[in-house]
């Protein structure tokens, strides 16, 4: 899979009169996984739907593989290979999973060979495959969030946001869905992932940005921002002593 490139420039953005991004500038390599962390109305889901389509820009720039798309609607950043996995799943309950699958697969560049990706999709999430006839929203909220993740990725996406994955999940669906990331990542997909869990995001993360009051605050690696003690101190809950 071949993942594309994310250049994100003085993005502005808020609802209405209110501001809530103020200026966001940052890079998502191809292949890799970004990660935006922070705390819940840092901004980072409001960024998302930005870069999405979903909410329109007040001013910045958005490139992907150097190409801008900052004046594309949401279907077009589809077709161009943008897509985003909104938080809380968003899935239609009243169909079923395969019929879920197939609406994923909507954008002119991905109807064809949609039999072959079904056939992925299945491979990847084997749950899925046994619950093929099964309505959408009888799904336990782990399946659910497999789904939402499946029916993006018949997209064809090169680049997969993700907002919130583990939001609302048990434990272990949370880290089942945090392997599937990673897994995903290896094949080459680019990722961007606005997480709440910031340990497991920076576990994955080769590039991480700290996002407070709609501004960058901290970036660097994931590693680096792991052992950064004001990251420690303010997101992972480590006491200054113990440093």
């Amino acid at each position: 899979m071949n993942g594309a490139s994310l250049e994100v420039n003085s993005l502005v953005g808020g609802y209405g009169n209110v501001t809530v991004v103020h200026g966001v500038s940052f890079r998502a390599l191809a292949g890799q996984i970004t990660a935006l962390i922070g705390s819940n109305g840092a901004g980072k889901s409001t960024t998302l739907r930005m870069l999405s389509g979903l909410l329109p820009t007040a001013g910045g720039r958005i490139q992907l593989d150097g190409c801008s798309i900052s004046d594309f609607s949401a279907h077009q950043r589809v077709d161009d290979g943008l897509v985003m996995v909104p938080e809380g799943r968003m899935i239609f309950p009243h169909m079923t999973v395969e019929e879920n699958l197939r609406i994923g697969a909507f954008a002119p560049r991905a109807r064809l060979g949609i039999a072959d990706r079904m056939t992925e999709a299945y491979d990847l999430f084997p749950l899925l495959a046994e619950r093929r006839r099964q309505l959408g929203g009888t799904l336990s909220g782990g399946e659910q969030q497999m789904l939402a993740l499946a029916r993006g990725l018949m997209a064809l996406p090169r680049l997969l946001l993700l907002d919130e994955p583990s939001l609302g999940l048990a434990p272990q669906a949370a880290a089942e869905i945090f392997d599937i990331i990673e897994k995903l990542s290896s094949t080459g997909l680019t990722i961007v992932l606005a997480e709440q869990d910031i340990y497991k995001s920076l576990m994955l993360a080769h590039q991480a940005y700290v996002f407070e009051h709609g501004r960058i605050s901290f970036e660097g690696s994931g590693n680096d921002l792991m052992t950064d003690p004001r990251i420690r101190v303010a997101y992972l809950g480590v006491e200054p002593a113990k440093l």
